[in-house]
């Protein structure tokens, strides 16, 4: 199965998460697809205006899960979250995150690194990580407070609530609620609304408003890494994968896993 479906239409291309057995949770396939993708489509000036979206009736329910940690080392695996993060957010055409069913996690941070953002009423929204015994990536402790200011944000991030659409829009983070029966027409007008406009005037628009508002994306990106390498370290994390495939309620204790400590240091 391709996990990553390209669909290019009248300047507009739509990549699809594709893994609708687990609600396209990302796996290391799918990391890879979509850095590739974002990488050809950013030097690709037929591309006007990038759409992405997920099949099945859900956007992203986050990273997957089911699959044991393993190798290689955390660091090097966030080395590929962090170049998605940014390949997105640098990106010079429009994105739009089509967002259909729930976003979760970093499914939701992806969806947040798009410029703008159409949701249907049955979209669900949450900053999951602390569930997980995690903290928030692909951008999340960067792209949350400057889109909603801090104090909402560390509610957002600390207790990993779960939003409604309407709670979305209200907040900020969600542009437009569209029925979802009207959902694909309304975003295939927003797109040939943006392909319409001028390609290059459009690009330094995008670029000069996500300049004012900070430079330091690369900064909050290189944290996140470091700071998710020490959480997989930790037994909060096996815990709550344990947990997770387990379906029961996980127990922190904020203890130390590395191989060759107690648990006590």
């Amino acid at each position: 199965m391709t996990v990553l479906l390209t669909d290019d239409r009248d300047g507009v291309r739509t990549l699809t998460l594709n893994r609708p057995h687990r609600r396209n949770a990302l796996d290391a396939e799918l990391w890879e697809a979509l850095r590739a993708a974002l990488a050809e489509a950013g030097g690709d000036r037929n591309v006007r205006a990038v759409v992405l979206t997920g099949a099945g009736g859900a956007f992203c329910s986050g990273a997957d899960l089911s699959r044991p940690l393993g190798e290689p080392h955390p660091l090097y695996r966030m080395r590929t979250l962090t170049e998605v993060a940014l390949l997105l957010h640098e990106l010079p055409m429009p994105t739009v995150a089509k967002v259909c069913g729930p976003a979760v996690g970093a499914g939701w941070n992806l969806a947040l690194g798009c410029d703008l953002v159409v949701a249907t009423p049955e979209s669900t929204f949450s900053q999951i990580f602390a569930r997980r015994g995690l903290s928030p990536d692909l951008g999340g402790t960067w792209l949350l407070p400057k889109l909603i200011g801090l104090q909402q944000a560390k509610r957002l991030a600390l207790l990993a609530e779960t939003l409604d659409a309407a709670e979305a829009r209200a907040l900020g983070l969600v542009t437009w609620v569209v029925d979802g029966d009207q959902v694909d027409a309304f975003v295939d007008d927003l797109t040939a609304r943006l392909t319409a406009g001028p390609p290059v005037a459009l690009a330094q628009t995008k670029a000069l408003l996500n300049e004012g508002a900070d430079r330091t994306l690369r900064d909050a990106l290189a944290g996140e890494a470091r700071a998710q390498s020490v959480n997989f370290a930790s037994a909060d994390a096996r815990e709550a994968f344990a947990a997770f495939a387990q379906k029961r309620t996980p127990g922190f204790t904020g203890r130390w896993a590395v191989p060759g400590r107690t648990e006590d240091t």
